[in-house]
C-alpha cells in the first residue's frame, strides 16, 4: 500500500522487455534515509508496485511480467527516463495523499502541460473503459502521484500542479503524447463491485410447489 507521495525521482538504467516479460533496473542515487531497501521489498515505480530482486548501493532491479508490460506504460520507457519512486507504507506512517495500491488500471496519454503563473496545468486523456471511476475533485494516481482532479471534460482529466510537485516528480519531463500510468481510486472500484453484486440475479430458495400452495 502506498499514498502517492513521491519520495524521489530515479532514472532507468536499463529495461529489457519482450511481450512475455522483462527486467527493469533503476538508479535512485544516494541511499535513502530511514528503512533501507532490501531484496524482496515492494517499491512503486511510476505507480506500479514491483518487487526488488537485485540491489546495489544506488540501484535496484525488478522483474516485469507480461501482464505488467501490457497494463502499464513501463514498456514504453527508455534508458535514462525519469521514474517516480515510493516505498510502501509502514505502521505509524502519516497518511498523506490517498490510498494507492500500486495496481495500475490503464495507460493514459498526456494532452498538454502548460504553465499558469508559478503552477502548471497537466491534462491526461483517460481510456473510455475507466472513465466511470473518475470524479471531479476526486483522487487519482498519475504515474504514482496522488493528484486531485480539478476539471473533467470529455474524457480528459485536468490537474493543477503546484511548483513543488512539478519539481519533485517526473511531471517536469512529460510532453503531449507521453504515456502515463493511471490508478483509479480504490473506493470507486469497490462501490461498483458492491452495486453489481446487488443487481445480479439471485438464486431463489422458493420451490414451485410452495408457490402453488400459497396460491400463486
Amino acid at each position: 500500500m502506498f499514498t502517492g507521495i513521491i519520495e524521489r525521482v530515479g532514472k532507468i538504467d536499463a529495461l529489457d522487455a519482450t511481450s512475455d516479460g522483462g527486467r527493469l533496473r533503476a538508479n535512485f542515487g544516494a541511499a535513502w534515509a530511514g528503512s533501507p531497501l532490501k531484496i524482496s521489498d515492494s517499491i512503486a515505480v511510476n505507480g506500479c508496485c514491483l518487487t526488488v530482486v537485485e540491489l546495489g548501493a544506488d540501484f535496484f532491479a525488478a522483474d516485469l511480467s507480461g501482464e505488467t508490460l501490457r497494463r502499464t506504460a513501463l514498456g514504453e520507457k527508455k534508458s535514462g527516463a525519469e521514474v517516480n519512486l515510493e516505498r510502501p507504507l509502514t505502521a505509524g506512517d502519516r497518511l498523506g495523499g490517498h490510498f494507492v495500491q500500486g495496481h495500475v488500471d490503464a495507460v493514459g496519454r498526456v494532452t498538454r502541460l502548460v504553465r499558469e503563473g508559478d503552477s502548471w496545468w497537466l491534462s491526461v486523456r483517460v481510456p473510455e473503459d475507466f472513465r466511470r471511476y473518475v470524479a471531479e475533485k476526486g483522487s487519482i494516481a498519475i504515474d504514482g502521484i496522488s493528484l486531485t482532479l480539478a476539471r473533467w471534460n470529455a474524457g480528459v482529466a485536468d490537474f493543477a500542479i503546484i511548483p513543488f510537485t512539478y519539481e519533485q516528480t517526473n511531471i517536469k519531463g512529460l510532453a503531449p503524447g507521453d504515456a502515463v500510468n493511471i490508478e483509479c481510486d480504490i473506493l470507486a472500484k469497490y462501490v461498483e463491485a458492491l452495486l453489481d453484486a446487488r443487481r445480479a440475479p439471485g438464486v431463489s430458495r422458493l420451490r414451485v410447489d410452495e408457490l402453488m400452495e400459497q396460491g400463486f
